[in-house]
């Protein structure tokens, strides 16, 4: 009797050696049932690193329809089984943030109640991840989004570069945060020449641990600003001027509390020597532009002849390719976690690596139950 086979499909794999790629990776061309590949954005922009990591992993994206109703509620409609599958959803950050976040849960919703086996999120830029921290009478709202993806039906994510590391702690499944650097260090040896000359600054000492992590690797010195150009926006949000300046009491009579100093941050000041040399800044996110601007125009005037900026989330916001553009700096190196095409029409000092190599390696591993170590080899712990 005939054996009926439903379902069944096969992929054609070359018994040619497989080509092989940079930073030890090799291409994929596996199409094994098991698992399928979705996008959860509705623009065509946002879809395109989903595609390439689709092409590498040798896979078709999954069919799905993502689009926003005339009231601007979002729909999703799943278009293929999805039962007992190992689901990843891929979801760039556009500007339009919140939508994104609703076309994610949504998504992921749908294919909990369609009965797939684990959803594994792939968040390149994970929004919201500077709300991490406690801010007077505000909220931690990446906390409130990682609850919200979790009820939502997600069972894993795959991220880069988190502002913080400690929100892998917010969550109740496991976060695999992997890292840009090998990439872009790659992008300083081979595209800036003379690169031997160059020095490795931390605009701000938050960012020196990073700066560190880059410098050692590349055999280069490290300098750190201080300080800053003028009073901003943070003040406020860092409680700085929350300190009464008198001294004053409530409750009982006769209590008094210490007095407390307000924060003053001195005027930008650099330490470590940048005359003659090419400098670049290191950070993970470049979003309002002011900052990089002035810490560029200090650099020049200690000497720096050069400047370049390292960041892996180009966000880019309002009138950042301008100002970038009328800057400074020379170039602004980011990945492709976030889309930016039209910032770089606007600018042809932005350039980008491609980062969809490694987000499809991870993939490939957590769906084959293989170790994630090899992607984090020669990482740093303050990388």
């Amino acid at each position: 009797m005939p054996i009926r086979r439903f379902g069944g499909h096969r992929s054609l794999v070359s018994n040619s050696q497989p080509a092989k790629l940079s930073y030890g990776f090799t291409k994929m061309n596996i199409s094994r049932g098991g698992y399928r590949v979705f996008s959860a954005n509705s623009t065509t922009a946002c879809t395109e690193l989903a595609k390439k990591i689709t092409e590498r992993l040798g896979v078709e994206l999954g069919k799905s329809v993502v689009y926003q109703e005339s009231n601007s509620e979002t729909r999703v409609d799943v278009k293929e089984s999805v039962r007992g599958q190992d689901i990843f959803i891929i979801q760039t950050i556009p500007r339009d943030v919140n939508t994104a976040i609703m076309e994610l849960l949504v998504m992921a919703y749908a294919l909990k109640t369609s009965c797939a086996k684990n959803i594994i999120g792939v968040i390149p830029y994970f929004p919201y991840s500077k709300q991490c921290k406690m801010r007077k009478r505000g909220s931690i709202v990446c906390k409130l989004l990682a609850s919200m993806l979790a009820k939502a039906g997600l069972t894993h994510i795959i991220t880069m570069d988190l502002h913080q590391k400690e929100i892998q702690g917010f969550f109740t499944f496991p976060v695999d945060n992997l890292r840009a650097s090998p990439f872009l260090i790659q992008y300083i040896q081979e595209e800036i020449p003379d690169y031997r000359n160059a020095i490795i600054v931390a605009k701000s000492p938050s960012a020196a641990k990073r700066a560190q992590s880059y410098a050692e690797r590349l055999r280069l010195g490290l300098a750190v600003m201080h300080g800053e150009a003028n009073c901003s926006e943070s003040d406020m949000a860092d409680g700085r001027q929350s300190p009464p300046l008198s001294r004053t009491t409530t409750g009982h009579t006769g209590l008094e509390l210490p007095l407390m100093m307000a924060k003053e941050k001195p005027p930008i000041t650099v330490v470590g020597d940048v005359g003659g040399r090419i400098a670049i800044i290191i950070d993970d996110i470049i979003d309002d532009v002011e900052d990089f601007i002035a810490a560029a125009e200090i650099l020049k005037e200690r000497g720096a002849y050069k400047i370049y900026i390292m960041a892996t989330h180009g966000l880019l916001s309002a009138d950042g390719p301008r100002l970038i553009e009328e800057s400074a700096i020379d170039e602004v190196v980011v990945t492709n976690t976030v889309p930016h095409e039209v910032q770089k029409l606007q600018c042809p000092k932005i350039k980008t690596v491609d980062v969809s190599m490694i987000l499809a390696e991870a993939i490939r591993r957590i769906h084959n139950g293989e170790s994630m170590a090899y992607l984090f080899r020669n990482i740093a712990v303050d990388d």
